[in-house]
């Protein structure tokens, strides 16, 4: 088993979530189009190509196409994406190859598979890219193999069409398009799933359509148990030959407070590299909280903890990222964020945006179902995850004033003048 940081695992680097695989295979084998959802780094990336690849060895044998749609600005580019995800599979593309041979030539077999994708997308327009976008998911459905598309990033590409426009109705357009298709065709032949790194269902809210997603059964994707993180642990040591303590497993999920799988793989790497550097080859307890401080806390961890910030900003209005930052703050300072503080947050908002109340509390939806806050009870939302919570407490810790010391500051200065 290999140590991975940075990109998806499968195959003998996939750990754990057996329970959770065979579930979500039942779900695409009876036809179900599916919006896998959970926290960041929670691995629904990897849960998504290790099914395909399972699929692939099955029988009957599924097509896999995995479809990364982050960078693309409008409808024609997923289009041009999904194609050239299908390249390989020849007979996929028959009859979208009818209607666009002008723009991609006759001799198919000759161009590359990056090649092929630029030439699609050259010969699609906002004119055409719904005929062409459906005749290209029919070719899949009528496929001789059934075909599972897993589409991933679809709310980053819809946020950023969103944020292009100023206004909904392209996402309106694009949703509602897909939604008609897929719904059209054979669901035993081509299953939709769709992904992201921020939430799918508190923007579709927002925008007043959820109705767009009611297609998708909702499968989301929770945290490793104690049991398992140690366990996983444990086993990328042994696979490195790499001695640890007694405890020390356990205490790495003590620290983190949560089983994210990045996370536990991150500690992971940052003890092992801590143990060369120390130049012996075992890992004591102590070592865990030193390197806590020092490398998951400290600057070699900041671009894993920078990724929440820049995911949350991608998931907000730009009006909500300030209320975000308070909410996270207050949490992180204080442990707690407590329903009295939502109520003065919204009497601090109040004459800054348009329905505070509600923006207050959209804003906590995002928090919650992105998995940056969890409630808590009658007492409020607090940090599941205690690396997040150390990280925002340290960047706010002697700048954040408790949001009711601030409004009851108001309220005396104002008594005061009158």
């Amino acid at each position: 088993m290999q140590s991975s940081t940075g990109r998806w695992v499968s195959g003998h680097n996939f750990f754990d979530r057996q329970s959770e695989l065979k579930a979500l295979e039942a779900l695409v084998c009876d036809g179900n189009h599916v919006l896998l959802t959970g926290q960041r780094r929670m691995g629904k990336t990897s849960v998504a190509q290790e099914l395909g690849r399972r699929l692939k060895t099955r029988k009957p044998e599924w097509v896999f196409l995995f479809v990364d749609i982050e960078d693309a600005t409008c409808a024609e580019d997923v289009i041009a994406e999904v194609a050239k995800a299908a390249y390989p599979v020849r007979g996929i593309l028959s009859n979208l190859m009818t209607t666009m041979r002008r723009w991609v030539g006759d001799n198919i077999e000759e161009v590359s598979a990056g090649d092929f994708g630029v030439k699609i997308r050259a010969g699609l327009n906002p004119g055409t890219w719904r005929r062409d976008g459906e005749t290209l998911l029919r070719d899949c459905a009528e496929y001789d193999k059934p075909v599972l598309l897993v589409i991933d990033e679809l709310p980053i590409f819809l946020n950023r069409m969103l944020r292009d426009d100023g206004d909904k109705k392209r996402v309106d357009e694009f949703l509602s398009w897909l939604r008609k298709v897929v719904q059209d065709l054979n669901r035993n032949s081509l299953v939709l799933i769709v992904s992201g790194s921020i939430g799918l269902a508190p923007l579709v809210q927002r925008l007043g359509m959820p109705d767009r997603i009611n297609h998708l059964h909702t499968f989301r994707l929770g945290p490793w148990t104690r049991d398992v993180s140690v366990e996983c642990f444990e086993r990328l040591a042994n696979s490195y030959g790499l001695k640890i303590e007694n405890g020390v497993a356990a205490a790495v999920y003590e620290k983190l407070g949560i089983g994210i799988p990045h996370q536990v793989q991150s500690f992971f790497a940052r003890l092992r590299d801590f143990a060369t550097m120390q130049d012996r080859g075992r890992v004591r307890v102590e070592d865990v909280d030193e390197v806590y401080r020092t490398e998951l806390l400290g600057p070699s961890g900041q671009n894993d903890l920078a990724h929440y910030e820049t995911r949350l900003k991608d998931g907000l209005e730009e009006e909500s990222y300030p209320i975000a930052m308070e909410i996270i703050a207050e949490a992180a300072i204080q442990d707690v964020f407590t329903a009295n503080a939502s109520r003065c947050l919204e009497q601090l908002y109040a004459s800054v945006v348009h329905d505070a109340p509600g923006r207050v509390a959209d804003t906590l939806r995002v928090l919650e179902h992105d998995g940056y806050l969890e409630k808590v009870g009658d007492s409020g939302y607090r940090f599941p995850s205690r690396l997040l919570k150390d990280w925002w407490a340290a960047r706010f810790h002697g700048h954040h004033i408790p949001i009711e010391s601030r409004l009851s500051a108001g309220d005396e200065q104002g008594a005061s003048r009158e």
